[in-house]
């Protein structure tokens, strides 16, 4: 057993999310989205690489010394998966471990609507899943992949790095791959997605011009593509990925990105007061006619306002979410009011209205 897997098996006890561990610093946990220190020494800069190196692949090693910063997968048997990442920093190595739980929650369980589950049964196109970093994308994209793992009799390719969640074949059969292990790039391993014959392509994140634009040829072209991208709102996720092509070519990927989108998830999660753990609030953007026809037209301003019409369609706003974890007393008005887009409507929740020089 390595030294570090009794951290891992500390922080699996106390249900945190992330390990942090930097020379001159104890390791310290993220527990329900704050930081609490582990009663440990101070690690030294020396041990701390050496405990690091026990569990990192050789040629990993090679690539941190090289470049200073590195990601992988580690897992412990009957435990969890984690997610690694290797960087150097002012006093020495630092590393930051996502933990991944080996039990895939469904839909129901994270307590997500009921049109989160049905995309998992889209014949084609793509959804996109956003939200900062540590916002719950990876799993929220993992029960939807599992929910088409136990109904549909289809090739399921996921593109990660490093690779997260583990399916098992269920009624699917799945074959996960990493960038940097299995494949030198997200892009590379999309443009020979389209020779292996998957009905479903999961892309861990789209980082680049090239891999949204492959993301939307896949797409147009019969598969279901889910996707991860770091943007706040469904309208500025439409907005960032014309964005990123030449001024040139936007028009016609203003086109193509409206033939191919289906829908846009953006998460927020929140600390629940009523009991331990955390809840995600969605906004939905479902593609309509309505909505496809905004984006053909540059009118992506209007998102919001299709969204506060189309709620037969699953639609949902943001701040819709976030009041209806506030009326279930979910979540606190003073998160509740942080995280909104019209603070004016989460005000009168207050006992003390914040003063915030921003909102002037």
């Amino acid at each position: 057993m390595a030294q570090i897997d009794a951290f891992f098996k500390l922080m699996n006890e106390q249900g945190a999310s992330d390990l942090h561990m930097m020379a001159g610093m104890p390791p310290i946990l993220r527990i329900r989205g704050e930081m609490e220190p582990v009663k440990y020494k101070v690690m030294g800069n020396e041990a701390l690489k050496a405990m690091l190196y026990e569990i990192c692949p050789e040629e990993k090693i090679k690539v941190f010394e090289e470049t200073g910063d590195m990601d992988f997968g580690y897992e412990i048997p009957n435990l969890a998966r984690y997610r690694c990442n290797f960087f150097e920093q002012k006093n020495g190595v630092g590393a930051v471990f996502r933990e991944i739980p080996s039990k895939i929650l469904t839909c129901d369980q994270l307590l997500m609507p009921s049109v989160v589950g049905k995309l998992s049964q889209l014949p084609k196109g793509m959804v996109v899943v956003t939200g900062p970093t540590g916002s719950g994308k990876s799993t929220t994209l993992a029960a939807i992949v599992d929910e088409a793992n136990r109904t549909r009799k289809h090739h399921i390719l996921t593109v990660e790095d490093p690779i997260e969640f583990v399916h098992v074949p269920q009624k699917a059969i799945i074959n996960h791959r990493e960038v940097g292990t299995h494949t030198r790039s997200f892009a590379a391993a999309l443009r020979g997605a389209l020779r292996e014959d998957p009905d479903i392509i999961l892309v861990g994140e789209m980082r680049d011009l090239e891999t949204v634009a492959l993301s939307m040829e896949a797409a147009m072209t019969g598969h279901l593509v889910f996707a991860t991208l770091h943007t706040l709102n469904a309208s500025k996720t439409v907005d960032r990925m014309i964005e990123i092509f030449p001024a040139s070519q936007q028009e016609q990927v203003r086109s193509t990105l409206a033939d191919a989108l289906r829908a846009v998830l953006s998460q927020t999660l929140f600390k629940r007061r009523d009991i331990k753990g955390r809840v995600a609030a969605l906004e939905i953007l479902i593609c309509t006619a309505a909505v496809r026809n905004l984006i053909r037209e540059a009118k992506t301003f209007q998102i919001p306002s299709a969204m506060q019409t189309g709620k037969k369609y699953g639609m949902q706003t943001l701040d819709d979410a976030i009041m209806d974890l506030l009326k279930k007393t979910w979540i606190s008005p003073e998160d509740a009011y942080m995280y909104s887009t019209e603070k004016a409507k989460f005000v009168g929740f207050l006992k003390k209205p914040p003063i915030d020089f921003t909102e002037v």
